[in-house]
Formats: structure tokens, sequence, C-alpha cells
């Protein structure tokens, strides 16, 4: 058996072992990373064999840390990394190329009807009646969307609110508030299975998830990292955040918006964490629009969205879908029983 993980911005890891009696046998790692002193490697295939199949990531990498000197170097890896490659070898864990993902485009809807779409596809994906699927938000109307725990009366101005008549819906997934208007973002939504994470803790999970955007950005001209927990940054600044969900049923709900041409004089007005955002920078008013995406490349906001579904598509096995009217239909009726509510919108006041 032989499982592969290659580390975001780092190295590869591979494995091949056997498998006698419920138990690792035969194993060995390599990979181009770099270890010192290079006799740690022997430890750590020792360290490894013998142990159930049923070995979590912890429990692989726990065993590979007392296995070696506490002075061992891992350079472009991790003893976790070697776990989840072990935990793939085992199939109990997948990589990216072990799936084929829908690809959905922008399709222009009521925003809220986007953040219901999270919902209802992460059920399908996780009960399997729909493969992993990538998709793009498009929006008719302006929403400010905030983060599941986020207290509404910190964040929304219902006077500014109210006069630029901007609605508020909270979705599922944590993270910070997403103040779009039509055209103003780029924001686009990955749900995979629990496999495809398998073994890595959220904050390793974010960059491995989005490892594919940094290769677009650097397409359309922007060269971005990652700055921890979550955001993505060039040298010009912060360019966008990610929010995420593990759900219950077994799928990763996992999504990005990037700041493309926002009112940030409007977006204060509305968002009272903008206020915040803006003084700690000595700045009174915020009369420029925030827009990274547009300035940093020059390009339109569809022209990016499409280097970004070539990029995916280039590295992924991909198929073209659409929305099913049967997931239109839940959609509706979430955003009526669930996301228009006070009692969901307003349950952290």
């Amino acid at each position: 058996m032989r499982g592969e993980y290659k580390v975001p911005g780092g190295k590869l890891v591979a494995v091949d072992l056997e498998v006698h009696n419920d138990r690792l046998s035969d194993v060995s790692v390599s990979g181009d990373f770099f270890l010192e002193p290079e006799e740690a490697l022997l430890d750590i295939n020792a360290a490894l064999t013998g142990l159930s199949v049923d070995a979590s990531v912890e429990q692989l990498t726990s065993a590979i840390e007392g296995a070696v000197d506490s002075q061992t170097a891992f350079i472009g890896f991790t003893p976790e990394a070697v776990g989840i490659a072990v935990r793939r070898a085992l199939g109990k864990a997948t990589g990216w190329h072990d799936h084929t993902f829908d690809v959905i485009g922008p399709v222009t809807l009521d925003p809220a009807m986007h953040v219901a779409l999270d919902e209802v596809i992460g059920r399908e994906v996780a009960d399997g009646t729909r493969p992993p699927t990538f998709r793009f938000w498009d929006w008719d109307s302006p929403l400010v969307v905030i983060g599941s725990f986020q207290s509404y009366a910190n964040e929304i101005d219902p006077e500014g609110a109210a006069k630029h008549g901007i609605n508020v819906v909270r979705r599922v997934s944590g993270g910070g508030a997403m103040f779009m208007e039509p055209g103003n973002t780029i924001t686009y939504s990955l749900v995979v299975p629990k496999s495809l994470v398998e073994g890595l803790s959220f904050e390793r999970s974010y960059s491995f998830l989005d490892d594919w955007v940094i290769e677009a950005l650097a397409e359309v001209g922007v060269k971005a990292h990652f700055v921890p927990l979550n955001d993505i940054a060039s040298d010009a600044g912060k360019i966008g955040g990610a929010a995420q969900k593990r759900l219950a049923a077994g799928a990763v709900l996992h999504h990005v918006t990037m700041a493309y041409d926002i009112d940030a004089d409007k977006m204060t007005e509305v968002l009272r964490i903008g206020r915040e955002k803006m003084s700690d920078k000595g700045t009174r008013s915020a009369n420029k629009r925030v827009d990274p995406m547009r300035s940093q490349t020059g390009l339109s906001r569809d022209a990016i969205i499409d280097a970004f579904l070539q990029t995916f598509r280039r590295r992924y096995a991909t198929h073209d879908s659409d929305y099913t009217e049967a997931e239109l239909a839940e959609a509706r009726e979430l955003v009526d029983a669930k996301f228009s509510k006070r009692e969901w919108t307003h349950r952290v006041p």
C-alpha cells in the first residue's frame, strides 16, 4: 500500500507499507523532504511498524515523536504529515486526486440562497448523493453575511443597514462578516468529505484547502501567502479571509471571500467592526474603495473568476455541474424556515 501527502508550502511525504494481522508492517517513509540526522528515518520506520491499522493521525504522530531525539530536525514536513500519508496508504484518508469535483460557475441568486446552498450541498456531499463540490457565488442584491458566532448587535449598525437597504443573514460557519454588494467581492465555497482533511488541525486545513488558490492568484499577477489562522494576503495587505465548518454528517464546508471593489464608506456605516478596524489604522474616513483584487490585478472580476476556475480544473479532476431544481427548492425552504428568521439571525444577540 502507498500513500502520499504534499505539505502546503512544503515537501512531499510518501509511505509504503504492508499490513499483517491488522498491524503495519514493512513501513518505509520517503520523500523530497530534509531530515537531520538522516538516521532518524530508520527510527521513524521502526516506530510505525507494528502499530494498529486503526491508529489515528494523532497516535501515529505521537509514536514518531517518541521515537526520535528531541533535536531531530524535520525540514519541509512534520511527523503529522507522515501520519496523514500512512492513513492515506490504508485508505482511511483521501487526497485531492482521489476525487472528481463538481464545479459550478457563478449563478446569480438572492445572496441568502447561497448561504442556504452551503448547507444543502454540505448534506449531499456527506451522504454521497453529490461529489465534492466547488462553486462560485454571484448575487443580485446587497447583504451582510455574519459568522455563526458573531454578535449581531456588535457587528451591525441597524440605522446604517436600513439607510442602504442592506439585509443581514447569519451563516452556519464561523469567521467574520461578509459585506456583499453585487460585484464587490469574489466568493467561493468548497465542500469536501472529511476524509480529505483527515488528521489535519483546523489551522492546517485552511491552508491545505486553499493551496490551489495561491497558484491561481499568481496566475493573475498576485504573489500571495497565508496568514494564520484564515487570511490570504499579499505584500499590499489582506486579500481575503476563509471560514470553515466541519459538518457532523461527514463533510467540510470551506469558503473564501476576497474584496474586489468594496465601497468602504458604506461598509463602515453598516458594520461597526469596520469602524474599529479603520480606527486602529488611524484612519478617520474610509473614502477610498477597498479593492485589492481590482487594483492589484487590473482585471475584471469575471476575468479573475475565470482564471481561478482554470487553475482548479487544471490541478484536479472536475466535472462541470449546476444546481438541481431539488437543491434550489430545498434552499428556498431553508431561507424561509431558518435563514430569514429573527430567531436564527439574532441567536447571538
